[in-house]
Formats: C-alpha cells, sequence, structure tokens
C-alpha cells in the first residue's frame, strides 16, 4: 500500500531514525506525538495531536497521522490523517505539508552532512485530495 500512496521517501536513513525527525518538528508546531513501532509488518506510526495554539494551522490539522515503512536503502511515508479538508483550510494545509517536507530535506541533509536524501514521492499522494490530483510538485522536489 505505501508505494501506491507514500507522500515523502528518505534514502540512506532508517525509518526509525527518520520518524525522530517527524516527532522534533511537529513538537516545535506545538504537537504532542505518539510513536508506535511494529516488525510484522514493520512500520512506524505517528499520531500527532495539537496541544499548544497555532494559528497558522487549519482546525483540520489538529490531529495529522503518518506511518512510515522501510524501503530498500530509506524508508517511505504514507500521510494518513486528515482524509479530508474544507476548501477555505486547503491552503493552510497544503503549506503546512510543504513546510514539514522542506524542514525535513534541511534537516536529514545537515545532519548527515547530504549523505541521505528526503525528496516527495514519485508520484506523491496526500489523503484529501483525489487520486487524479493527488499529485504534486514542490520546489524542493524538482
Amino acid at each position: 500500500m505505501a508505494e501506491a500512496a507514500d507522500w515523502v521517501r528518505v534514502r540512506g536513513m532508517g525509518r526509525e531514525r527518520f520518524a525522530g525527525y517527524f516527532v522534533d518538528y511537529l513538537a516545535t508546531l506545538g504537537y504532542s506525538v505518539e510513536r508506535s513501532e511494529s516488525t510484522e509488518p514493520a512500520e512506524t506510526r505517528l499520531t500527532a495531536r495539537l496541544t499548544r495554539m497555532n494559528p497558522a494551522l487549519p482546525e483540520g490539522a489538529r490531529e495529522l497521522r503518518f506511518c512510515l515503512t522501510p524501503t530498500s536503502g530509506g524508508a517511505s511515508v504514507v500521510w494518513e490523517h486528515p482524509t479530508s479538508v474544507a476548501d477555505s483550510e486547503r491552503g493552510r494545509m497544503d503549506r503546512l505539508q510543504r513546510e514539514l517536507l522542506a524542514h525535513l530535506i534541511r534537516a536529514v541533509s545537515t545532519e548527515s552532512h547530504a549523505t541521505a536524501k528526503v525528496s516527495a514521492a514519485p508520484v506523491p499522494r496526500l489523503p484529501w485530495l483525489p487520486p487524479a490530483a493527488g499529485s504534486f510538485r514542490t520546489s524542493a522536489a524538482l
């Protein structure tokens, strides 16, 4: 499933370590993050709940969920929740996902001395967009 619906990929870093970057950044935005690991299937699940008011975040982003799975040489991330976003919040939600991707790219590149790479999946998918419109390109992914 992750292959068809992943949002972000990392190469040169394992999913557990990469999940740490997610947790750290979400905490700076005001989220409390629960992290769970499993071996069958091999995955890391992150559930983030907004605990500190942040006016930049849309109402629909009060809870976020991600699933990280291993790939050969790295990991992929599926953005699982929210599955729908009100049209009035779409701009702020798109900004949130772009900022999250940009932060992950910078943080991983800096710490790994550019040996690990974060990028949008070849056909990245956000769950609140219909499948045909679910792919997007960011300047970081080009």
